[in-house]
């Protein structure tokens, strides 16, 4: 009977009937690394007609449109993408489109948090005050919201542009907030990030333009800031993009995309900086081109790259499929394979089966014969 048990025992290793297999996507503690995509919410029809050179499969769309954010949040979903890191800051349309999107995010159990645009439209510092005053009712109207990320108990946010603002303007505004919410800073080195570890709660380093194929220091920079952040009790994102071009908009680099090579290899250097939350750039930043929502130009391409990083099960979301349609559920739960895993898995038992019974005889006659 021991050598019938061992049989079955690898034969059910060998069809996967023993659990399923771990995650690509685990830190060295074994733990799944949630990854958060950056994500905005400033587009109007009109928003498509400046510095462009791809566009979305959903069409020229508005970032009021809940039945777009349902179709985001599936085709998220099925790349093994967590949540949204969603760019904000208080305005009327602002605050509406977050409110729509918190709600949606609520209905399709996916997850949010904010990074605050601490920076106007010429790069400079908004006033401290008025900072402090929209994480203040940020916190008020939405600390308790199911949909948002939470780390360690709280809900985690992020301060783009912390660099700008001396230490105090930075204790002013996280303050009276620390209690509720979490806050992280957006530093680029070592250096600015010390300057700040003891006002804020981590770092969310947004390092888009990178060309890991050139820049020898990446992987090393990534592990240096990871190791000060934790050294101070923080939280830290790592960065990864698929790629970027920002030319259109005043830009000179472009990093090539290498058809997923360096989003993989952006992957791998983001992992081992052993973060507590992976940082996507972008979902949808068009215009700086490091978007991995589908395109015209890229199609399904990068979410299929993260899909097989993240071990997510294979999925065809269609972009031809009406947004609203059962709430983003057909996009999300379309299967590649259709009915043939099960029915493999199904051939598989009934091969169990029938060499446990062929054994079973066998043993039964040898010990007859002896």
């Amino acid at each position: 009977m021991r050598r019938i048990r061992a049989v079955l025992a690898v034969l059910a290793i060998a069809l996967g009937l023993l659990g399923p297999s771990p995650t690509p996507a685990s830190a060295e503690s074994g733990r799944r690394v949630p990854m958060l995509a950056y994500y905005y919410q400033w587009f109007e029809p009109s928003s498509w007609q400046r510095a462009k050179t791809d566009y979305p499969q959903l069409g020229r769309y508005s970032s009021d449109d809940p039945r777009i954010m349902r179709t985001h949040i599936a085709w998220a979903k099925s790349a093994g993408i967590d949540g949204f890191i969603v760019s904000w800051k208080s305005t009327p349309v602002n605050d509406r489109r977050l409110q729509t999107l918190m709600t949606v995010a609520a209905q399709e159990q996916f997850k949010i948090t904010v990074i605050y645009q601490g920076l106007d439209f010429d790069r400079r510092p908004l006033p401290a005050a008025r900072i402090a005053a929209d994480f203040a009712a940020f916190g008020k109207r939405y600390a308790d919201s199911p949909a948002l990320f939470r780390v360690g108990g709280k809900p985690l946010t992020v301060l783009s542009g912390s660099w700008a603002f001396s230490h105090a303007d930075i204790a002013r505004i996280t303050g009276p907030v620390r209690d509720r919410l979490l806050v992280l800073n957006t530093e680029k080195n070592l250096k600015g990030y010390e300057r700040l570890a003891d006002v804020t709660d981590g770092d969310a380093y947004y390092w888009s333009s990178v060309n890991p194929d050139t820049n020898t220091n990446h992987a090393p920079k990534l592990d240096a800031m990871g190791r000060a952040v934790h050294a101070a009790h923080g939280y830290w994102i790592a960065p990864l993009a698929p790629g970027f071009d920002a030319r259109r908009v005043g830009g000179t680099k472009e990093v090539p995309r290498k058809d997923g090579l360096t989003l993989r290899t952006e992957y791998a250097a983001a992992l081992s900086s052993r973060p507590d939350v992976l940082g996507l750039i972008s979902w949808n930043e068009f215009s700086e081109n490091s978007h991995v929502e589908p395109s015209l130009a890229h199609g399904r391409r990068y979410l299929d790259v993260l899909q097989s990083l993240r071990g997510a099960p294979a999925t065809t979301p269609s972009p031809t499929d009406s947004p609203g349609d059962s709430p983003g559920v057909r996009a999300h739960a379309a299967s590649r394979l259709g009915f043939w895993p099960n029915l493999l898995r199904l051939a598989g038992f009934a091969a169990v089966l029938v060499t446990a019974v062929s054994l079973l005889a066998r043993h039964r006659t040898e010990r007859r014969s002896s």
